[in-house]
């Protein structure tokens, strides 16, 4: 039989250092709230089965996030930072281009694919997980964001352009062929998609 622990955790429960972060339950949380995405279950994700899977009573959850939706938004900003870091090649070029290309690539990985479409259609249908997926965008924006900013102070862009649209339009690219798959995204359309925000 499977001890329990005290807070009703199973037997996989890991050990804090009071009201610091353990970064073995931490990653923990954040990996399974990243699994439980993507798998299918009865009744929508909890904090109950987030806990479950990461194998922590749930206090030790609310100890760190105020809701499941802040669990996710961590882990799903610390997996978009670690798939796609922001460059410093020493240009605007080549750091758009390197960003660009790397956020194509990742997300044709299959494990990456299904976690992108099924934020996406949830958040078509749940309020909750819409305003998720754009706290989740909106800090990939910042990402590109700090790229074309920082190719201004280097004056490789006009003061006129605007950086916002700039950024709307790169990502305007990306979501479109990622949901639609009507056209390819590969290095070269990462070039070519650079050439055209910065000519």
């Amino acid at each position: 039989m499977t001890p329990t622990g005290s807070d009703g955790s199973d037997g996989h429960r890991r050990t804090h250092t009071g009201r610091r972060r353990n970064e073995e339950a931490r990653q923990a949380i954040l990996d399974a709230a990243l699994r439980l995405l993507t798998a299918p279950h009865d009744g929508g994700l909890t904090v109950d089965l987030l806990a479950h899977e990461a194998g922590v009573g749930k206090q030790t959850i609310y100890r760190w996030w105020q809701s499941k939706w802040a669990v996710l938004l961590e882990a799903l900003t610390d997996w978009g930072e670690a798939l796609v870091p922001v460059p410093d090649t020493g240009s605007l070029r080549g750091d758009l281009c390197t960003f660009l290309a790397h956020t194509f690539a990742r997300a044709k990985e299959p494990a990456t694919a299904v976690v992108l479409r099924t934020l996406a259609a949830e958040a078509a249908r749940d309020p909750g997980t819409a305003e998720l997926f754009r706290q989740f965008t909106r800090t990939r924006r910042d990402a590109l964001h700090a790229i074309v900013r920082r190719g201004r102070e280097r004056e490789e862009l006009g003061p006129e352009l605007d950086l916002e649209l700039l950024v709307d339009q790169a990502y305007g690219l990306f979501w479109y062929r990622f949901l639609l798959g009507h056209e390819p995204l590969n290095q070269e359309v990462a070039e070519r998609l650079t050439d055209t925000l910065i000519r």
